[in-house]
């Protein structure tokens, strides 16, 4: 582009200086010459008429019987012309060429020094692998695109480091909850049916197994069910949650007065539009949670309205900074001991892929006084409402 632009103003230069160069040549020559009136110019023959080459009869040999005045003028003026646009033209030529080799190495240097950010960036995309995510570009330049785009580029790095921490424990969480009732299920058939068991022991083994393929079977369900959220939305519908909520809290109503649980509800209309099913399973989860890690005696109160579904339960303290990590997979407060009916601890984590899925938040707050948990479902305005097409 900086040689083409030399050119073009070389070319430009060379047009404007040769449309005014004879004239002014002619205009200089006659007001330098001594001697009666010259012919006036409009009688003097044109420079392509009277063109002549650079090396042309100089002045001193023309003889004053073959040629008028205007004539010498006229040829004096049209050599002066050639030669001169003869030297501007080698001139322009030699410089253009030194512009040009000139510009060459400029843009070469420029064009390394801008470039250099990418190939940084490129180079540590390459090397970037499952096992050194925690590298950065940390590009140290001035403001700027570029700078812009390194740095853009090292949060979405760092959003993948911590999705991919959070698979890598999810699978190895999930591996370990799968592996333990199986590990329960073979020490229960090997030393509960050793020798000759009498009918009450196969009884009693028996019911054991039952129950850890129960556990496993609703671990599995979890599984496929979060997964089945973190996908997305298959299918949308109308939606009354209110509805739901009613659904879900007279059904649990027998659950909480087992444990000693007072459970109430408050119902505003909220019309979501969604997954049916899976609106379903995140007010299930939520209610079921705050009946199952509540205390003798404590209480939960859900309440639908136009801003979502929000659940409160009584139970134990809940430090503020776990709170967090409880919409984690395989996350509880307190370490699984595997007793009967404990849970996997995918209740939470449930809720929250189903929240994201339909585009809406899953907050929770430790409670200041009674211990328990505030759990929040905020849905955007546009999710409660159907699409148009």
């Amino acid at each position: 582009m900086l040689v083409l632009a030399g050119a073009l103003l070389t070319g430009l230069v060379y047009f404007l200086v040769r449309q005014g160069l004879y004239s002014s040549i002619s205009t200089a020559v006659t007001t330098a010459v001594p001697g009666r009136k010259l012919s006036p110019p409009w009688v003097m023959p044109t420079p392509a008429a009277s063109a002549s080459p650079v090396g042309a009869t100089p002045l001193e040999n023309f003889s004053a019987d073959d040629v008028t005045q205007g004539l010498a003028v006229t040829k004096i003026s049209d050599v002066a012309e050639q030669a001169a646009l003869s030297r501007l033209l080698t001139v322009s030529v030699i410089v253009l060429f030194v512009y040009a080799a000139l510009s060459i190495l400029l843009a070469w240097w420029m064009a390394g020094r801008v470039l250099h950010p990418v190939a940084v960036i490129t180079g540590t995309a390459r090397r970037l692998s499952g096992e050194n995510l925690h590298e950065r570009i940390a590009l140290d330049a001035p403001p700027g695109e570029l700078k812009q785009l390194a740095d853009t580029f090292d949060e979405m790095l760092g959003r993948i480091e911590q999705l991919v921490s959070a698979q890598q424990r999810f699978a190895a969480n999930a591996a370990h909850e799968l592996r333990t009732p199986l590990a329960v299920q073979r020490a229960a058939a090997e030393i509960g049916l050793a020798g000759e068991p009498d009918a009450r022991q196969v009884a009693r083994i028996r019911t054991k197994l039952i129950s850890v393929a129960d556990d496993s079977e609703h671990l599995i369900e979890g599984l496929l069910l979060l997964a089945t959220s973190e996908r997305g939305l298959e299918r949308r519908e109308t939606v009354a949650l209110d509805v739901i909520a009613d659904a879900v809290t007279e059904g649990l109503v027998g659950q909480a007065a087992e444990r000693d649980v007072t459970l109430s509800l408050h119902a505003e209309p909220l019309t979501v539009y969604g997954d049916g099913v899976l609106l379903d399973r995140l007010v299930h989860n939520l209610v079921a949670n705050a009946v199952h890690y509540n205390v003798k005696g404590g209480r939960v109160e859900v309440r639908t309205g136009p801003e979502g579904i929000e659940v409160t339960n009584t139970g134990p303290a809940v430090p503020p900074d776990t709170v967090p990590h409880l919409f984690e997979p395989f996350r509880r407060l307190r370490e699984r001991t595997h007793a009967r009916g404990e849970g996997a601890g995918l209740g939470l984590s449930i809720v929250e892929a189903i929240a994201r899925a339909h585009g809406a938040q899953a907050t929770a707050e430790a409670n200041a006084r009674g211990g328990g948990l505030t759990v929040r479902v905020r849905f955007p305005t546009g999710s409660q409402e159907p699409q148009r097409r």
